[in-house]
């Protein structure tokens, strides 16, 4: 039985996560109001009502940020490295990739790209990875050699001068491909957030706490960076690997306990189905 003090302290921040949230609708229920026409009309015809014009002002460049930030997910820009010996002199393309996750923008990821090939034109035209900002968990180098290949010198028949080969460069697959993996890879962290949602062990509140000690789970946590293998621990030492795919359903799941591999919660965890949601159900009963 929880003691006076900790009762009044879980009562606290109860109220306090009710507060934020009830700010929260009353500043969503606001924007939506400055949104509708007939607000927009009124604060413009009614001068006592110029103080909200710069609220409004700000929602509507917000609105337009998200549209272009939504369908625009892709741009490019020119940037100069200020660097007196770069290569090229220092002009450099820039890629900006935005991604969303949860509702949410992200930080921009940006990938920069530099000529450094001399020679013919086929080869100055050629482009390589200078700076980026993409996780190290993506495998963007390997992209970049499969879709941006560097040009290769091979010696004549006569064997005395080198040619150079080029091989088709192509950036908007590159960058296609990129965009691919960063999604791929949020979702997959997401989806172990999902996880540990369902049985309370993101500790945001009191009833998660609950949940959190009522659940057989001690912890789930990504296995590699690329979150792709994630990590189960029960709370009388079994212990799980489940493997995410690209689409965010199970392609295995292993379950060990003292005496060795437990089928028998390896078949309860996937009655539902393969999907991560239908396991995060499961274990949030088992």
């Amino acid at each position: 039985m929880a003691s006076l003090p900790e009762s009044l302290d879980d009562e606290i921040a109860s109220l306090q996560a009710r507060v934020d949230k009830l700010k929260t609708q009353i500043k969503l229920h606001a924007n939506v109001l400055l949104n509708t026409e007939p607000t927009q009309q009124l604060v413009a015809s009614d001068p006592s009502l110029q103080d909200l014009q710069g609220r409004l002002d700000k929602q509507k460049a917000y609105k337009q940020q998200c549209l272009y930030r939504t369908c625009a997910g892709i741009t490019t820009f020119r940037a100069n490295d200020p660097d007196p010996n770069a290569v090229n002199d220092g002009i450099v393309l820039g890629v900006r990739i935005e991604i969303m996750t949860r509702a949410k923008f992200l930080r921009p990821y940006y990938v920069l790209l530099n000529r450094p090939y001399k020679g013919t034109k086929e080869t100055s035209g050629c482009l390589r990875i200078h700076r980026h900002t993409v996780p190290p968990c993506i495998p963007i180098n390997g992209l970049a050699a499969r879709y941006l290949p560097a040009p290769s010198s091979t010696r004549n028949q006569e064997g005395d001068n080198e040619v150079a080969s080029v091989r088709q460069q192509n950036l908007p697959r590159f960058v296609r491909a990129l965009r691919r993996e960063i999604v791929r890879y949020h979702n997959r962290v997401a989806v172990i957030a999902d996880l540990r949602k369902a049985v309370g062990l993101d500790g945001k509140r009191r009833d998660a706490r609950q949940l959190a000690e009522r659940s057989p789970i001690l912890a789930i946590s990504a296995a590699d960076t690329q979150a792709r293998q994630v990590r189960i621990d029960w709370k009388d030492g079994r212990a799980g690997r489940l493997v995410i795919g690209n689409g965010g359903e199970v392609m295995s799941l292993v379950v060990f306990g003292e005496t060795g591999r437990d089928r028998e919660i390896t078949r309860d965890l996937l009655s539902d189905g393969s999907r991560l949601e239908d396991v995060a159900r499961r274990l949030a009963i088992i």
